[in-house]
């Protein structure tokens, strides 16, 4: 009866970890906008390279994204925009390109109302969708490409909502469009 309690107690212990490890930190969830009011940042904004990291093979030394695949979150610019949603830019605009009337925050609607049809597009989900009972934001992404202009990545709302959200701005005027 003794080997059955602590069998329980550890059983407890770990339902009571994995319960807890939905609440990790997302660097690219919205925050709870209680403490900031930050204007949003516009998306032309130019995204430099930390000093604290060596440049990477898919940026050249101006900061601009040479390989739209082999970009890695951490080198852009962090920035906060609409309805506090916490994002990066990376990488330079192109000249006249519509990415840069975008903002971070923006639903998947209002970015195809500007930027237009994406010539290539795909879904995929995130460490996050794996979690037991974690039903917040960031669970799948929605990745469009743009021939001359980059990418953009969208992270979804939390719960079951269906609503996608611009996270991430990659400038790229050499982007082929395709993923």
């Amino acid at each position: 009866m003794k080997h059955t309690s602590s069998m329980w107690r550890v059983a407890a212990l770990m339902a009571a970890a994995t319960a807890l490890s939905a609440c990790a930190n997302n660097p690219f969830q919205k925050s709870d906008g209680s403490s900031s009011s930050a204007a949003p940042a516009p998306a032309a904004a130019p995204a430099p390279t930390p000093a604290a990291k060596a440049r990477p093979a898919w940026m050249n030394a101006n900061g601009e994204v040479l390989d739209s695949k082999s970009v890695e979150a951490g080198y852009g610019q962090k920035v906060k925009g609409k309805g506090d949603w916490e994002g990066e830019i990376t990488g330079k605009p192109a000249p006249g390109t519509k990415f840069t009337q975008l903002q971070i925050g923006m639903s998947r609607a209002e970015v195809l109302s500007i930027a237009g049809q994406p010539t290539d597009q795909g879904a995929y989900v995130t460490g996050k969708a794996w979690i037991p009972w974690y039903f917040g934001s960031d669970r799948y992404r929605h990745e469009l490409a743009y021939k001359g202009m980059g990418r953009l990545i969208f992270a979804g709302s939390g719960g079951f909502d269906t609503n996608a959200h611009l996270i991430w701005i990659i400038h790229n005027r050499n982007d082929s469009g395709f993923r």
